[in-house]
């Protein structure tokens, strides 16, 4: 069989300036839909905060855990939720008012009501000194207490001698509750996408990924695949320690994943790699962004940060990074009332959509190929993937790309091992290959995976 393809194909972006336009703009509008749903690690903003998201993914599945139902070495806290809270003045004027702003109560506040000396609230207020004008956001998951975040402007204003406080919250049994999207492949070897749900009227951090992940699963859903997808919106910390537990058979099939988080500030692009540091997630995400020339940062492993502290414990080790763009703590409008959709920039949901695009396309493409014609070079020049006259370096990168692919195709080495050993394109090497494939000069070779998750010194603890 003679082969069409003379020279490789350009290769478009994924998004072209009006789609990705388009999409930032989307992402940006159900970001700010979300925003004002008082969201927290159980409860019903958690609930609203998925029913939204049902609506662009119909099959997403929805999981109530009762309280009390262990996960590991934690259990499933009490359902906390809130309806209203303030500290009023003599006046009855709020100066501290949970209606204009979420972020003005300490996260799962237990109920309070009376009134309250200058003196014994003040141990009770949270303010920033260093950035008087904004509010930041503080929690007590698990500790019985409550409280309330300002300004620090306005805390220098409090000044009456008693307040009367109000927390109209409840802390009582419920459930925890996450949302699971599972988009099957032709492969049962399975792509984790996590992100987190737990937080309030924070933009960056916490609906910045989200969106990034329901767009990101919208585009996957229409596409063939051959891995499968899972897609997850689980409460921080005790939402994915109850997903891991409640899913020991999903874990083994687990082959590559990503933690997605705080992706929609104008700053550059962050990869924190997996535990084990040399997996192939972390390898192709470091070359898609070498390869595309996106300013970026890769960070080792710690074990702090997102959910990937949780996939990456020692009992799992699963091969899952963490992708995002300024890191948490290093921005100022981290944990403040800053971080709102103003904040968040549609160009960047968009960027980092296509980036994460491009890296599960790749994952998709990155497989292992066997030379059929492993004895010397074949003849290129009669299948027509050869320039017919020598001596010239027109198409040079073209015929290198296939030369290359030839001689690393032992069955053994991927597209991505030979990206980084020749230093060609991973997509030039896909165009490669496809056309060796064409030829009858190349044959992919069968995937065989075992994942260390299964095998663990630790079992499935």
């Amino acid at each position: 069989m003679t082969a069409q393809i003379l020279e490789p194909a350009p290769l478009p972006p994924i998004l072209a300036a009006p789609a990705a336009a388009a999409a930032g703009a989307a992402m940006h509008a159900l970001l700010t839909r979300l925003f004002p749903l008082c969201r927290s690690i159980t409860g019903e903003g958690v609930r609203q905060t998925l029913q939204i998201v049902r609506e662009y993914l119909p099959a997403l599945q929805v999981h109530e855990v009762p309280t009390g139902t262990p996960a590991y070495d934690w259990q499933v806290p009490r359902e906390w939720n809130i309806r209203d809270a303030y500290v009023k003045n003599r006046r009855g004027e709020r100066v501290i008012d949970f209606q204009r702003h979420n972020l003005h109560v300490v996260s799962y506040s237990v109920p309070v009501q009376g009134w309250l000396t200058r003196a014994e609230l003040l141990p009770h207020l949270h303010s920033l000194p260093a950035q008087p004008h904004l509010i930041p956001y503080r929690t007590s998951y698990y500790t019985e207490s409550w409280g309330f975040c300002l300004p620090h402007q306005d805390l220098l204003r409090l000044n009456e001698p008693a307040y009367e406080v109000c927390i109209d919250s409840t802390l009582a049994a419920g459930s925890l509750t996450y949302g699971e999207l599972l988009l099957p492949g032709s492969s049962a070897e399975e792509v984790l996408i996590s992100c987190h749900i737990c937080h309030p009227s924070l933009a960056n951090d916490n609906l910045s990924g989200l969106t990034v992940a329901v767009f990101l699963a919208q585009h996957l859903a229409r596409q063939p695949r051959r891995y499968t997808y899972r897609f997850v919106f689980v409460p921080g910390t005790i939402g994915s320690l109850v997903w891991l537990s409640r899913n020991a058979g999903a874990v083994g099939r687990i082959r590559h994943g990503l933690v997605v988080t705080l992706l929609g500030s104008a700053g550059s692009f962050t990869y924190k790699k997996s535990r084990r540091g040399t997996a192939e997630i972390d390898r192709l995400v470091a070359l898609v962004l070498r390869e595309t020339n996106l300013p970026h940062h890769l960070q080792d492993f710690v074990p702090s940060g997102y959910d990937e502290r949780q996939y990456c414990s020692p009992g799992f080790d699963l091969p899952v990074g963490c992708l995002s763009r300024t890191p948490y703590g290093e921005f100022p409008e981290y944990h403040t009332s800053a971080d709102n959709p103003d904040f968040v920039r549609p160009a960047a949901l968009a960027g980092a959509l296509e980036l994460c695009q491009t890296i599960v396309d790749r994952l998709e493409a990155n497989r292992r190929y066997r030379n059929l014609s492993p004895y010397g070079e074949p003849q290129l020049g009669r299948r027509g993937l050869y320039k017919a006259t020598g001596g010239g370096l027109e198409g040079a990168p073209w015929q290198l790309a296939l030369l290359w692919v030839l001689n690393l195709a032992d069955g053994q080495a991927t597209l991505l091992d030979m990206a980084e050993r020749s230093g060609l394109g991973f997509a030039v090497l896909g165009q490669a290959a496809r056309a060796l494939l064409d030829c009858g000069l190349l044959a992919e070779e069968p995937e065989s995976f075992s994942n260390p998750a299964t095998t663990s010194a630790y079992g499935n603890c």
